[in-house]
């Protein structure tokens, strides 16, 4: 996610060797608290019935909170913005939409959501762009404006250090570019800033950038993970530890962790979880998300978990032509099925979608892929039945004197296919927490 504009995001966490758990450890004061993830997940602006519009065109923004503040402040930190610059697989790919875009963006109006230190504006500006509205709410919109000086386009890319919700544009424009993409896709993302910039200033017919996305969900194999964080303790120099293990099991998997995995770690074709039209996509939509899912193991391994990840695909408008990068560079810059069986998609020509993918096969990404693993692994056959389903939702609660929105997850898993998934009453559900049924039917809790 390129920088911060709008409310109820939790700032992405430096990578660290082995990968990360419940969005990783920051490169400073250590590893945020659950509360700070809850509160931060508040504040939302909800859309509103149709007919409430008109008497709601002149409603204030969301006030700003102590949490949007503190998010804020995180991604006015350099190491943030250094990681992602230099995960040259986001980088590349967005400066190569912007070529391939150049005929929507040349002469028009664009705005950068989260613009961060200003580097998707320069892309733009140097396409050509009449001019840039690049908008971030943290600190780092104060180095965006030196860096657009430094390169002499301050007449073309316009820093606005605010929120979305609050920064005024007097004209319409024709373009939005961002990247909002966190984690799993809409952990700590910016899609709600995206959808607010869109309803405030996007022209009819204008391009987004990306415009859609998709999230995929699979069952895993990873012995190697399994076995260093939990067989380890089994013998240590000859000493039994293993009355260790139900901690050991707790600590290392008791929230989704941030890791690289392979092809080869993956058991069967993946299952769209969500899939985003930015063009149509509305705030309220991303309050829950739920999903069945029917997966049929291609290899005989041991079930120790599942994997997310997600796709952006970089397209025009509808019935528009694409201008590839070879025919207009940019300037100064160089070169209903019953089981799953979806595979990634992928760009075989210049002329189709230009795609960025954080999959398994793809070239890794800052993102890594997201995993949720089983406290213990579950052999299943080649061919096997995996079903289950998988949501969260997230609900408000009072916390003191304020209102806050938690996110509650839940995780059902079955591998037989001789009964319907038992149904689960999704409001005693602890928050935070994921249910997984094994063969047996037991259950088991694993924090998130």
């Amino acid at each position: 996610m390129s920088g911060s504009t709008g409310v109820g995001n939790v700032p992405r966490q430096q990578q660290t060797s082995g990968g990360r758990r419940g969005g990783g450890r920051g490169r400073k004061g250590g590893r945020r608290s659950r509360e700070v993830f809850r509160a931060s997940e508040s504040q939302h602006p909800q859309k509103k019935d149709a007919s409430d519009d008109q008497q709601d065109l002149k409603s204030p923004p969301p006030a700003c909170t102590d949490f949007d503040v503190a998010y804020f402040e995180a991604y006015a930190h350099i190491g943030i913005h250094e990681e992602m610059i230099k995960d040259h697989v986001r980088t590349e790919a967005y400066r190569d939409a912007v070529m391939q875009h150049q005929s929507f963006i040349q002469g028009k109006v664009v705005v950068d959501v989260g613009c961060g230190t200003g580097i998707l504006s320069i892309f733009c500006a140097q396409a050509g762009a009449k001019r840039v509205y690049a908008v971030d709410a943290s600190a780092i919109a104060v180095q965006a404006k030196e860096v657009v000086k430094a390169n002499n386009l301050a007449e073309t890319v316009i820093v606005l250090h605010g929120r979305v919700e609050d920064v005024e544009i007097d004209e319409q424009v024709d373009v939005i570019i961002s990247e909002w993409m966190g984690y799993t896709l809409l952990y700590e993302s910016m899609l709600g800033s995206v959808i607010t910039a869109r309803d405030r200033w996007l022209k009819h017919g204008g391009l987004i950038l990306p415009c859609t996305a998709t999230l995929y969900l699979a069952p895993i194999t990873h012995p190697d993970r399994y076995n260093d964080s939990i067989d380890f303790w089994r013998n240590v120099y000859g000493i039994d530890m293993s009355a260790m293990l139900p901690v050991a099991k707790q600590c290392a998997f008791e929230e989704p962790c941030v890791e690289t995995i392979t092809g080869e770690n993956v058991l069967t074709w993946p299952h769209v979880v969500k899939h985003v039209d930015c063009y149509t996509i509305q705030l309220n939509e991303l309050e829950s998300i739920s999903t069945r899912y029917k997966f049929q193991s291609m290899m005989r391994a041991p079930l120790h978990g599942f994997a997310f990840w997600f796709d952006v695909e970089f397209s025009g408008p509808a019935n528009s032509s694409i201008i590839t990068p070879s025919q207009s560079p940019l300037i100064g810059i160089s070169d209903d099925d019953p089981v799953d069986d979806i595979p990634t998609k992928k760009r075989t020509n210049l002329n189709e979608p230009l795609v960025l993918s954080t999959a398994p096969e793809d070239p890794p990404t800052h993102w890594q892929q997201t995993l949720i693993y089983l406290y213990d692994p579950i052999e299943v056959e080649q061919d096997q039945i995996i079903e289950g389903s998988f949501g969260w939702q997230i609900l408000c609660e009072r916390v003191g004197i304020s209102m806050i929105r938690s996110r509650y997850y839940y995780f059902l898993l079955k591998t037989c296919t001789d009964s319907d998934l038992t149904n689960i009453d999704h409001t005693k559900l602890h928050k935070d927490e994921a249910i997984c049924f094994t063969l047996a039917n037991k259950l088991e809790v694993m924090k998130i």
